[in-house]
């Protein structure tokens, strides 16, 4: 059975987490790779919203096995809060599993996330401040502490003494940034969630997925954020700390590529990006104000409001390479329902010349300047259509554009945030 990997493939918001629930119905286990609660997965049931930030999105079937792999950054606190929240709201979190080689955030993380933005000033990235830069920092540094490393208590004192003394000169002398951190109560704290978590945590993430795989399971490897992310190929240093791409789903699970039998991209009918950095397509103008109200376009982790623009094909193209998409789910074809024209960007005009590859140099691409291709809009309501057939002429034309300049096949097109708001090709 297939093991299949979820990408976002623009700068995240794409819609993950509501395709994430429509596959997950048909997964024995459903596994996040990759970042932390930075990141924010929507999912509609009903008349409930549920905002996911570290749980799985395959969390609300209670056949499937959810885990959180050896890839993501964990906050216990985050996570255990919205487990409790999950249970308020019906939901049973018992399925979920815990990766013991995942790493753990601290309020050392947070502080650093804070003191660092603060210091740029101008320049700052954007983060959303959980920490979550800063942890990977640590992990790469190999000064992290691990979920597997709270049951032992005499690792865990040693680590989170060092990383304490170290975190606080810091904070306090090259930061400037004035902070008392508590051993005790830090490690009392944590202690606290290794009670809560212990059921959950598992030994690690890839042996659990190679079984399911080689006993005919079918698994779902979902990442967070989107491509244009990627701290090696997205908008450096406008970026996450972590790899989104389809090939980070390997690493943060622990798994050969050769398990991997398919790659979803989730790309959003228009385009959207949050915090700093390059935007070719961003439209400055009532109908970028248009866009952002009407899809909703302010971020589930933060409340912050979300830059839009067209659709950029140029950006797609790239996304394709680096993660092979083997089909598109197209979401949010319903925000463009009223729009009597719809631009898509097909290459860059860079001084003289035109260009139909992502530069690598930002200073190259902040000068680029979109070349647009002019469609239609179909200005009738997509939201009650079932089938592709249904759509309106300049709609599927849409979509079939789409598919051509990205490079893949598209088999799934959202139509509305509910969870029954979708078109099967």
């Amino acid at each position: 059975m297939p093991v299949t990997v979820i990408v976002g493939s623009q700068w995240g918001d794409e819609g993950k987490g509501k395709i994430t629930d429509l596959l997950s119905k048909d997964m024995d286990m459903v596994v996040r790779y990759q970042g932390g609660n930075n990141a924010g997965h929507t999912v509609v049931i009903g008349d409930k919203t549920f905002k996911l930030h570290l749980i799985p999105s395959g969390i609300f079937y209670p056949n499937v096995r959810c885990v959180i792999g050896n890839g993501v950054v964990v906050d216990p606190a985050v996570l255990i809060e919205e487990m409790e929240k999950l249970r308020v709201q019906g939901v049973d979190p018992s399925n979920l599993s815990i990766s013991s080689r995942a790493h753990l955030i601290f309020p050392y993380h947070r502080l650093i996330d804070q003191a660092q933005e603060k210091k740029r000033e101008a320049g700052r990235i954007g983060t959303t401040s959980r920490g979550i830069g800063p942890c990977y920092v640590d992990k790469i540094n190999r000064r992290g502490i691990r979920v597997g490393d709270l049951y032992n208590l005499d690792t865990l004192k040693e680590k989170l003494l060092w990383n304490i003394q170290e975190k606080s000169f810091q904070l306090n002398n090259f930061y400037e940034f004035p902070v008392e951190l508590n051993f005790d109560a830090i490690l009392d704290e944590y202690l606290g969630y290794a009670r809560f978590i212990k059921k959950h945590v598992i030994d690690d993430s890839g042996s659990l997925v190679k079984k399911a795989a080689s006993e005919g399971k079918s698994v779902l490897l979902e990442g967070a954020q989107g491509t244009m992310l990627d701290v090696d190929h997205g908008t450096y240093p406008f970026v996450t700390s972590s790899n989104p791409v389809s090939g980070g789903a390997c690493i943060g699970v622990g798994v050969g590529p050769t398990l991997i039998n398919s790659v979803i991209g989730v790309v959003k009918a228009y385009l959207t990006r949050v915090g700093s950095g390059p935007f070719v397509t961003e439209i400055n103008s009532e109908v970028g104000d248009f866009l952002r109200e009407k899809g909703g376009e302010y971020g589930a982790t933060t409340g912050r409001p979300r830059r839009c623009g067209w659709y950029d094909a140029v950006v797609m193209k790239y996304s394709n390479q680096l993660n092979g998409f083997t089909s598109l789910a197209i979401t949010k074809l319903d925000v463009l329902d009223e729009l009597p024209g719809i631009k898509i960007c097909t290459a860059y005009k860079y001084g003289n010349q035109q260009i139909d590859h992502f530069p690598s140099d930002l200073k190259v691409l902040e000068q680029c300047e979109p070349v647009y291709e002019e469609m239609p809009g179909w200005k009738q309501d997509t939201t009650q259509v079932k089938t592709f057939d249904e759509l309106p002429l300049n709609a599927k034309k849409y979509i079939q554009r789409l598919s051509q300049l990205s490079g893949a096949p598209v088999n799934l097109i959202s139509i509305g945030a509910e969870r029954g708001k979708i078109i099967k090709l």
